[in-house]
């Protein structure tokens, strides 16, 4: 069941409580819905983890965080899931993200090496920013529904399953 595969993953929800960053948050994040998992809270998380691992903005954690306690989304898997754009995955991501973008708006690419600086972002805000910021707002908002419906899918085929394999067993 996705449940129990995904309760071996999830952070502890101590080491989330007294992270420094989700200090901000104090007292919501005692919320006991934050930490319950099914299939709603569970889908909930999947789309906002995943919506913001595609933005490239600082602290996504704590953006991600905060959208969690606003639509009740597991909290630990909603943080999780951000690092899916880690600092190994993020240039390939990113790249695809900006190759939708030009896609949508129709430019050519262009050539350019990624860095990790304030000066290289700047500058490349000119040039290729339109269509890097737009091929992740697209990137991030799809992957979050197909995110959302694919758990939603999944869970409900576990649970058909379940119920095929209890039907099946009384039938012996």
């Amino acid at each position: 069941m996705p449940k129990k595969f995904i309760k071996r993953f999830m952070p502890d929800p101590h080491s989330i409580k007294t992270n420094k960053y989700l200090q901000i948050f104090g007292g919501l994040l005692n919320n006991a819905n934050l930490w319950y998992l099914n299939r709603h809270s569970i889908a909930r998380a999947f789309a906002v983890g995943l919506f913001f691992a595609f933005l490239p903005v600082p602290f996504q954690m704590v953006l991600a965080a905060g959208i969690a306690i606003l639509v009740n989304a597991n909290l630990p898997l909603s943080i999780a899931l951000v690092w899916i754009t880690n600092p190994l995955t993020m240039p390939a991501i990113f790249y695809v993200c900006y190759l939708v973008g030009a896609w949508i708006i129709d430019v050519p690419t262009q050539k350019f090496e990624f860095q990790v600086s304030w000066q290289w972002l700047a500058e490349s805000l000119t040039t290729i920013g339109p269509a890097f910021l737009l091929g992740c707002f697209v990137c991030a908002t799809v992957f979050s529904v197909l995110g959302y419906l694919g758990i939603h899918i999944v869970w409900r085929l576990s649970v058909l399953k379940q119920w095929n394999k209890r039907k099946s067993l009384r039938m012996e």
